[in-house]
């Protein structure tokens, strides 16, 4: 057991043998704690859980379902085990939609985040805009490709030249989740339990949507409690989900540098 799974126990009460890896945790160590009177609670590590805990009371205070806050530790971020059954029925799509529609609609007057934060070793430079165009740039695409191999800079140091007429120049600055993928989204009887995992910013609404559509294919259920796109959003899609695809490769390899060659090939780079 490892000295965070130890730490965990004590914090909790439980005995080291009640302590389990969760599925998952790709980014970090994640714990299951279980408890004797079935209060189960989920435990994470890692400089940035007083970043998390921020970002999850801000989208519970924006009406979205997200797992409480049990305790707050130095490095050590106590929360509810959320129930979930994985089924992802049409209605658990309907409600996941209206969700995030909601939670989309409570706008910021910048774009960014009071502060930075990151996924693994990818530092996210959140900073405040005004220019939705130079924050997606400068702040995305371009800082998450500079460390990788010139060919790879090059075509996204080209593509941020031209994102002015690629973007719009001011969309609503929607609170986002910033991290949704399926993964992140926990059902449970048909309806949305919890989002979890959140990377919070203001930007664009089709950012998440991007990201939900690069790993999988969200059936026509979700678009319907949503709603209608603006006009254009096909041509933004792929300039979205190269953030996303960009990350992937920092994180895990080559494995992802065909799904990175397809995303700039379709935006013309």
């Amino acid at each position: 057991m490892s000295a965070f799974a130890r730490r965990v126990a004590d914090l909790a009460g439980v005995p080291e043998q009640q302590v389990e890896r969760l599925a998952g945790g790709d980014l970090s160590e994640v714990l299951l704690v279980r408890r004797d009177d079935g209060n189960d609670v989920v435990a994470k590590g890692g400089a940035g859980i007083a970043s998390e805990a921020a970002m999850l009371r801000a989208l519970l205070a924006a009406g979205v379902p997200v797992p409480k806050i049990e305790a707050e530790h130095d490095a050590v971020l106590l929360l509810e085990h959320v129930a979930n059954d994985s089924a992802f029925s049409p209605a658990a799509w309907r409600d996941v939609g209206r969700v995030i529609r909601e939670m989309h609609g409570n706008l910021g007057e910048q774009y960014g985040w009071p502060f930075d934060f990151r996924l693994g070793t990818v530092e996210l430079d959140n900073r405040e805009r005004t220019d939705w165009a130079l924050f997606w740039g400068e702040q995305r695409l371009a800082t998450t490709a500079a460390v990788l191999d010139r060919p790879w800079r090059d075509r996204v140091e080209h593509l941020v030249r031209r994102l002015p007429e690629l973007l719009p120049p001011n969309p609503a600055a929607s609170l986002l989740h910033g991290d949704l993928w399926s993964g992140n989204i926990l059902v449970a009887d048909g309806k949305l339990a919890a989002l979890i995992d959140p990377a919070c910013y203001h930007g664009d609404a089709e950012v998440d949507l991007a990201m939900l559509a690069l790993f999988a294919a969200p059936p026509p259920e979700l678009w319907e409690t949503y709603g209608p796109l603006a006009e254009g959003w096909e041509e933004r899609r792929p300039v979205y989900q190269l953030f996303p695809a960009l990350v992937h490769l920092r994180l895990f390899g080559v494995a992802y540098a065909p799904m990175v060659d397809r995303l700039l090939r379709a935006i013309g780079f």
